[in-house]
């Protein structure tokens, strides 16, 4: 799968977000890098403050970033069709990080 096409993918899993939510995602940038340097398996990254940890200290804060790690994403993955699915997977997850969700509560919710 081409690096165009895997943004592409990223970009799909981003609409999926309902308006509601997409609309209070504050401060973040999306990026997409092949794989983490440190955890070379590791699917997605969010790096930042969680909206629920946010007070007055935020404020002019550098953006906080999600990364999705292409090479390991299509590692795991057999067909094109599992890529969309994990991407989605991995995009979501790491978006409900933004939120506060921590890996215990998407794991019950089905988003692990």
């Amino acid at each position: 799968m081409t690096p165009q096409r895997f943004e592409e993918l990223v970009g799909d899993a981003l609409d999926l977000v309902p308006p509601d939510l997409a609309s209070a995602i504050d401060n973040v940038v999306i990026l997409v890098a092949d794989r983490n340097p440190d955890e070379p398996e590791l699917l997605g990254l969010y790096e930042g403050v969680a909206l629920t940890e946010r007070d007055s200290w935020y404020s002019g804060s550098l953006p906080d970033t999600i990364t999705i790690y292409r090479e390991a994403l299509l590692d795991i993955c057999g067909s094109d069709a599992e890529v969309v699915d994990e991407v989605a997977i991995t995009v979501i997850h790491e978006i409900a990080h933004h939120f506060g969700i921590d890996d215990d509560r998407l794991h019950e919710l089905g988003w692990a």
